[in-house]
């Protein structure tokens, strides 16, 4: 325990004894920490704090868990105390009922692989139930609705890879940042015509959990209003998708299925923009890449010359 986390549990839990703290399992945001946290008298809690002060992310956070859990059936951890204010800004949730989705997956068949992901793409398509007016950065809210800093979908797509290149510890590909701004920036058209809806924005594996048959998320600091076609398109790349492969169609199409069932088609202009926004995702490649290459076995330059060139022809897909 850091100096950190204890000033932040005299704040929230003045006088209760602490009798174990475990970490969650590794995280590329060092802006945060959180940790699992036993009391003496057997509960537990989770507790994110904002490593580096900045308490936008956990009042994000907070707001949309709440609207969240009155706004929709998407299963969401309860928030038992949260002060974006504190000297080290912080989250406490309670824990969730039921597995990470990493279990399951770990040990699933293709064919429970493909209903797994059904239940992802059907929980998407719930928190894109969530629709507004005009994209935007949430800033705040709560159960009656969220506060909304609105602007063009370029824009915010804009701040999110603002928020990437921030978290990204290398700068070996740092043009590629550079290169992807201008590509959306020469397809505002395209892009500011898409739907506005609540996105969670980082659907991956980790942040998923199974309950009662049916699939909620963790970790909304990234949430945002914007483009439902890219959240779904960044599931399939997170979950399914082999970092240098296609993931298998069978359960590409249980993604799908599960979206469509639920919302009654893929979102518009799905086909249309997802050149765009495989280039924006690489980008967690490219921002990331030595962490990124020490899960390979390949030699170290001959992966930079595939992510250089992969990022060439992720660009020229681009129309």
């Amino acid at each position: 325990m850091d100096d950190r986390i204890a000033s932040v549990l005299e704040d929230a839990f003045p006088d209760r004894e602490v009798t174990d703290l475990l970490p969650t399992g590794p995280s590329w945001n060092q802006k945060n920490r959180t940790v699992d946290i036993e009391f003496a008298d057997g509960e537990r809690i989770y507790l994110k704090v904002a490593t580096d002060r900045d308490s936008s992310r956990i009042a994000r956070e907070r707001a949309v868990l709440a609207y969240m859990g009155a706004n929709t059936d998407v299963p969401v951890p309860d928030v038992v105390a949260s002060d974006p204010e504190w000297s080290i800004p912080y989250l406490v949730t309670a824990p969730v009922a039921g597995p990470n989705l990493i279990e399951l997956w770990a040990d699933a068949s293709t064919s429970e692989r493909a209903g797994l992901a059904y239940q992802v793409g059907s929980a998407l398509a719930g928190i894109h139930t969530c629709r507004f007016e005009r994209h935007s950065q949430v800033f705040g809210g709560g159960t009656e609705g969220l506060e909304l800093d609105t602007g063009s979908w370029t824009a915010v797509l804009g701040d999110t890879i603002a928020e990437t290149r921030a978290l990204a510890p290398s700068d070996r590909f740092e043009e590629h940042f550079d290169r992807v701004i201008e590509a959306i920036e020469a397809n505002r058209d395209l892009l500011d015509e898409a739907p506005a809806v609540l996105c969670h924005g980082d659907p991956a594996a980790p942040n998923c959990f199974h309950a009662n048959e049916r699939i909620g998320f963790l970790d909304w600091e990234i949430a945002h209003v914007g483009d439902p076609a890219r959240e779904l398109h960044r599931a399939q790349d997170q979950l399914i998708d082999p970092p240098r492969a296609e993931g298998p169609e069978e359960v590409v199409a249980g993604l799908h299925e599960g979206y469509r069932e639920r919302a009654g088609g893929l979102p518009a202009g799905f086909e249309e923009r997802e050149a765009i926004y495989e280039a924006v995702r690489f980008l967690g490649v490219s921002g990331f890449f030595e962490r990124w290459v020490a899960t390979r076995e390949e030699s170290l330059e001959a992966l930079a010359g595939w992510v250089e060139a992969e990022m060439d022809r992720c660009l020229a897909e681009i129309r």
